[in-house]
């Protein structure tokens, strides 16, 4: 959906840095080309935001670049995998609607 213009993706340097890892990773068996392509789309396509940093807890500390990114850009939704890792006290505090791939994409 990203590389087609369908959706656009807020991120900052941290998103970045973790996208970078994660598409790294050798189990996802992603080539390194493929990586480079897939975060050029992002950089490109989406939107850089600087994002105040939050005083919220979250099960994972390493979430909160995205809950602040989210939060900062009024984003239409965080979408993950994980939506145990953003409690909804905190979401419904900061503005943040959390929602899993196939919930987004109903």
């Amino acid at each position: 959906m990203v590389a087609a213009g369908a959706i656009r993706l807020a991120h900052d340097r941290r998103i970045l840095d973790e996208y970078r890892e994660v598409l790294a990773r050798p189990r996802l068996g992603i080539h390194p080309e493929e990586s480079r392509a897939i975060l050029e789309v992002i950089e490109r396509d989406g939107f850089q935001a600087a994002p105040a940093r939050l005083a919220v807890r979250l099960p994972d500390p390493d979430d909160a670049p995205f809950f602040e990114v989210a939060a900062s850009v009024k984003a239409e939704a965080l979408v993950t995998g994980n939506l145990n890792h953003y409690p909804p006290e905190a979401c419904r505090r900061h503005g943040v609607k959390v929602l899993s791939p196939a919930a987004y994409l109903s």
